[in-house]
């Protein structure tokens, strides 16, 4: 039986407000250059009033996973949570205007505003990244669709949301009722503080609910507790089927069923790293959604984050089906 959905994420919905900027006004407005902050609704307002002119994208790790793979053709939903205001209505309709289904509705009289990074370009290329996690951070296992769940072949979560129970709560919600009807389901880990945080409850969960994890060098040393990579990827192999470890420009090791592939990268320089992470989870995703193998669904992770850091923006802006053609991947 053929279900709605090839790929369900459950994550962060973040405006990306972006604003160009030079370094007199940073040291102006005391805000440290090329780095990301978390800011408090106070600061994040005050910001917001300083850009003098706004550019305005849905974001999100998984959420921009999810355009990349609307970008490749496959049916995407989004499982995130918006406040029923001006940022929040033009989030939910920027994903539903790139082909994700965004699943549950802004918030009525929500609790907090929507959520958003306010983002400060320098002339030389470099974001300095100011980010309110506003009413986003306070989704649980009631926003949660089982039956959305069920209709999806893959699931994917974002690690960021683990910080609180009730993001954990959801993460073992949305798992389970994606496997209990035959699908897949998997991970970012998305930070290693997040990790010191939560190493228990991290193992846990991927050992018991999930079916694959995706994380990058850093990642994965701190999951483990080693400061050697394949130890630790083969500590986390043994309890969890699928694991993808990325490394920059050194590449991706992959390992699954005892088996380990590594796959190499063009090393370009990049214009703007950010999102690489996630369109990488985009084209490993595409790969594993339409059955390719593993060093296959490996080398479409790196062809699309090579794309990603190639210009601005955390989107793609090339047809990544015709870059896998052009490796012969397709």
């Amino acid at each position: 039986m053929s279900k709605t959905y090839k790929v369900v994420g459950i994550g962060n919905a973040i405006v990306d407000v972006l604003s160009q900027s030079d370094d007199s006004f940073l040291d102006h407005m005391g805000i440290e250059k090329g780095i990301m902050q978390l800011v408090e609704k106070e600061r994040a307002e005050v910001l917001y009033a300083a850009m003098q002119t706004r550019v305005q994208a849905p974001g999100g790790s998984v959420a921009n996973t999810l355009a990349g793979l609307g970008n490749l053709g496959l049916k995407t939903g989004f499982i995130g949570r918006v406040h029923d205001d001006a940022l929040g209505r033009f989030y939910a309709d920027a994903m539903e205007r790139d082909g994700t289904d965004f699943i549950n509705p802004p918030v009525a009289g929500g609790e907090l505003p929507t959520s958003r990074s306010m983002i400060f370009v320098s002339p030389d290329g470099e974001r300095s990244m100011n980010t309110y996690l506003g009413i986003s951070a306070e989704l649980g296992p009631n926003d949660v669709s089982e039956e959305i769940c069920a209709q999806s072949e893959i699931v994917f979560l974002e690690g960021y949301l683990f910080d609180k129970d009730k993001g954990k709560e959801a993460f073992g919600r949305t798992a389970r009722a994606c496997r209990a009807a035959g699908g897949r389901a998997g991970i970012a880990i998305s930070d290693p503080f997040c990790v010191e945080r939560h190493r228990a409850d991290f193992l846990t969960l991927i050992e018991h609910e999930l079916d694959y994890v995706i994380g990058n060098k850093a990642e994965m040393l701190s999951l483990a507790q080693t400061s050697e990579l394949n130890e630790a990827i083969d500590k986390i192999a043994k309890i969890c089927p699928l694991v993808v470890c990325t490394q920059s420009g050194d590449g991706v090791t992959l390992a699954q069923n005892g088996e380990q592939v590594h796959v190499d990268v063009d090393r370009v320089v990049p214009v703007d790293a950010t999102g690489a992470g996630d369109l990488f989870a985009a084209g490993f995703l595409f790969g594993q959604a339409t059955g390719r193998d593993l060093k296959t669904s490996g080398a479409m992770g790196c062809v699309a984050a090579g794309e990603i850091i190639s210009h601005m923006g955390a989107r793609p802006e090339t047809d990544l089906s015709a870059l896998f053609r052009a490796k012969g991947l397709l």
